[in-house]
């Protein structure tokens, strides 16, 4: 069986991932920063010295690496090819600043963008953190960098992946990127891309 890392995990389980990630074919462990939401591991993407060099197959990655400062982001995605196996793969989700910034430029900064499970989320939590956490004293969620489609593409390859396939889905206000460790063939990445970002197959 494959391994896949699910860093920032929070309460998500392997059900919550993607639909490439959530198969028998794969085993999941989960890291986070709180121990609170019972990880296997507990340490922070800019510090995952509990996990071995080469020891995944693969990393899941949702709505974490805008909770660390701008100088923090290559540290932590050279954490994240550091422990992949050679031919190895991230799946990276974030927020689009690019879609976001078109909402705050119609002046809609505190208006909701879209409804999710804890409610209406405008803008400014998308930017910032979800107020209502934050308030709650949650300042886990904080947000302190963002990316545009092409951002998170060109820091991806800085640290040293080698294929990056990327998309912005405005309707959602998110990015979802899949970086190979190894070269792989444009035909090889549409095909991860196809079994890990939603709604691709």
């Amino acid at each position: 069986m494959k391994q896949f890392l699910h860093v920032g995990c929070g309460p998500k389980h392997k059900d919550m991932t993607t639909s490439g990630f959530n198969t028998e074919q794969w085993g999941e462990v989960r890291l986070d920063i709180n121990e609170q939401v019972s990880p296997d591991i507990i340490g922070t993407m800019t510090d995952m010295s509990a996990v071995s060099d080469g020891s995944f197959d693969a990393l899941f990655s949702s709505h974490n690496i805008e909770h660390l400062y701008p100088h923090e982001v290559p540290q932590a995605l050279q954490e994240f090819l550091r422990v992949l196996v050679d031919d190895g793969f991230a799946v990276i989700t974030c927020p689009d600043l690019q879609s976001v910034a078109a909402l705050v430029a119609e002046d809609k900064l505190t208006e909701p963008a879209y409804q999710s499970p804890a409610g209406g989320i405008a803008p400014i939590d998308i930017l910032y953190g979800h107020r209502p956490a934050l308030a709650q004293g949650n300042l886990y969620m904080a947000h302190r960098c963002g990316f545009t489609r092409k951002v998170l593409t060109s820091t991806l390859q800085a640290v040293g992946f080698r294929s990056v396939a990327s998309v912005a889905r405005p309707q959602f206000f998110d990015l979802w990127a899949v970086a190979s460790k190894g070269e792989r063939s444009e035909e090889e990445m549409r095909a991860l891309a196809s079994l890990h970002f939603p709604g691709a197959r």
